[in-house]
């Protein structure tokens, strides 16, 4: 079983921590594969340029030394922790209406995508490059933010373009997702490192990007939520359903 978050972001848009910090911290706490995945916003959109403004977001500039980084430091963390490092991103179409946004991630990138695609030209751009794609946080959050609904409100058109669906983010459990029968992920959306205690996936696969995506998509996981000081328990694969009794919102 292997220890894994694909959410996590850094300084390259709203993330408090370097890449480099955050290799250590997951290195050090026995991760075998993270990803990196800083918001990408649209570029036309009001409140992308307010993003880019504020410095909330990757941008056609900084990408190429963010994929930069992320390489190097991905070559440091396989020698020093014998862990995994993906680039990814969070296509980030915020809107003022909840129905209207929507945020999804690309895990194992290669090239710039542009964010002001429609949401199934993103997705199928992003599967272009083998990525792996998931629907972030598809229902409320409960955080005095815009909400992104599009997603799940347009899942029935939409599911053929996902691997997965967040049934976990941060210390929040999504039933519906886990009783919608669609392919499920579990990750922290970690901005800083208080948010270190929440959801993350154990799978079952050889060390590998392509072992891991295929067992995603082959549904060869389970959500995990990891608190401070624990080992990952061995819960029952077929029975994920104890997400949702078990381990809701962490508590």
């Amino acid at each position: 079983m292997l220890l894994c978050d694909f959410h996590i972001h850094s300084h390259f848009s709203d993330g408090q921590h370097s890449i480099a910090d955050l290799v250590d911290h997951y290195g050090k706490a026995g991760f075998d594969c993270i990803a990196i995945t800083d918001h990408l916003c649209e570029e036309s959109s009001i409140l992308g340029l307010g993003a880019r403004f504020l410095g909330r977001t990757l941008t056609r500039q900084s990408f190429p030394r963010y994929l930069e980084e992320i390489e190097r430091e991905a070559d440091r963390a396989w020698r020093t922790y014998r862990m995994l490092v993906l680039p990814g991103v969070e296509i980030t179409k915020n809107h003022f209406s909840n129905r209207h946004s929507a945020h999804y991630l690309g895990i194992g990138i290669s090239q710039w995508i542009n964010p002001d695609l429609s949401i199934t030209e993103g997705l199928e751009v992003l599967r272009g490059q083998g990525a792996l794609t998931v629907a972030a946080h598809p229902l409320g959050t409960d955080d005095l933010e815009t909400q992104t609904l599009q997603l799940w409100n347009q899942r029935s058109t939409l599911a053929q373009y996902f691997d997965a669906w967040e049934v976990g983010s941060g210390r929040k459990t999504y039933p519906e997702v886990l009783e919608s029968g669609l392919p499920i992920l579990a990750n922290s959306d970690l901005h800083h490192l208080k948010q270190f205690e929440s959801w993350k996936t154990l799978i079952e696969a050889e060390k590998s990007q392509r072992n891991i995506f295929d067992a995603i998509r082959n549904q060869r996981l389970t959500p995990w939520f990891l608190r401070q000081g624990e080992k990952p328990p061995c819960l029952d694969l077929q029975d994920r359903r104890k997400i949702k009794h078990e381990a809701s919102l962490g508590a």
